[in-house]
């Protein structure tokens, strides 16, 4: 049933203190154990992997662990967060989460495809308008694999100096090395537009390059997320550092009804006039959906002894839109 190479992957996993690939060769072995007729070993593997997870959620810290270098040199460079939430909070179109349900299980099952000489992509790049869900999918996929959130402070990293934002891009790299997390690089067309873009310079060239070369070298075991509100900006060589590419949309009317419902639990509203709130849906983001949604959960309990209506939403929608046009 339990290979050899399951159980030196196993051995491996547990000197480097990799809990998770552990547990999901533990899991794989409970696969191959199903499929020879051993299902009790079966259920008693995946009994103590879910206590296993359990335990470790419980004991999860509220802050995010050290990310393994010295603080002065990655403070002001990344935001470490352990991200609570998951795919199934997330309102995506069809195709969009059945690749990012396709991801996540590459990682989980990373033990099963090692076992054949393969390996879980881990570089992605997500492009699409602004508040479409891309920073809320990495967010999403950090919570399912149980990895931290190491979102890159571009703001930090970049520099005029000659030659630092390339030193400070080797600290964020190497950090992958040594904790392995979901990187996100939120707005990287900063860091890789064109080379030939008007405001190109030296420094911008070297910029880019260090960052194509960190990109394309990268060995670890971390995740890596980049995201972008303007796809035709970046410059043509980053799209093949990237083993696969996600396009985010604004959401259908189908899915605006559904951010909408989601952040309005506490409210009843299967009576609402969906028709005539579908109308005003049509071009937001989901993050204005969900702005929308939260100010009129606002308005029912300050001003209608928390009953919601259709019209406290309906003129919730007309102020985003309103906002836009300003």
């Amino acid at each position: 049933m339990t290979n050899s190479r399951q159980v030196i992957a196993m051995i491996r996993s547990h000197v480097a203190g990799d809990s998770e690939q552990f547990l999901s060769i533990a899991e794989h072995i409970a696969a191959d154990a199903v499929r020879s007729g051993k299902t009790k070993v079966a259920d008693e593997i995946k009994e103590i992997v879910e206590a296993i997870r359990k335990a470790a959620a419980d004991k999860r810290p509220n802050r995010p662990i050290p990310i393994g270098l010295p603080r002065g040199e990655l403070a002001g460079l990344v935001r470490a967060t352990y991200p609570e939430i998951h795919l199934a909070d997330l309102v995506l179109g069809q195709d969009l989460r059945r690749r990012i349900v396709r991801l996540i299980r590459e990682h989980r099952e990373s033990a099963a495809l090692e076992e054949r000489g393969l390996e879980p992509r881990r570089k992605f790049l997500f492009s699409g308008p602004p508040g479409t869900g891309k920073s809320m999918t990495a967010s999403a996929i950090a919570g399912e694999l149980g990895l931290p959130l190491f979102t890159i402070l571009l703001d930090g990293v970049i520099t005029k100096f000659m030659g630092e934002t390339a030193a400070k891009l080797r600290l964020v790299f190497d950090a992958m090395h040594n904790v392995r997390g979901v990187y996100f690089f939120d707005e990287v067309d900063a860091l890789a537009s064109r080379r030939g873009a008007d405001n190109d310079i030296g420094e911008a060239r070297r910029m880019l390059n260090s960052f194509l070369q960190f990109l394309e070298e990268d060995q670890s075991r971390s995740v890596i997320i980049a995201a972008t509100n303007h796809r035709a900006l970046l410059d043509p060589a980053i799209f093949r550092r990237f083993h696969s590419a996600f396009v985010y949309a604004r959401p259908t009317a189908e899915e605006a009804r559904q951010v909408l419902r989601n952040h309005l639990l506490n409210f009843k509203v299967d009576a609402f006039d969906w028709a005539s709130i579908d109308g005003l849906t049509s071009g937001l983001s989901q993050a204005d959906l969900v702005a929308a949604a939260e100010d009129a959960a606002r308005d029912a309990v300050l001003d209608n002894s928390g009953v919601l209506t259709s019209e406290v939403l309906y003129r919730s929608l007309q102020d985003r839109i309103s906002i836009h046009r300003e």
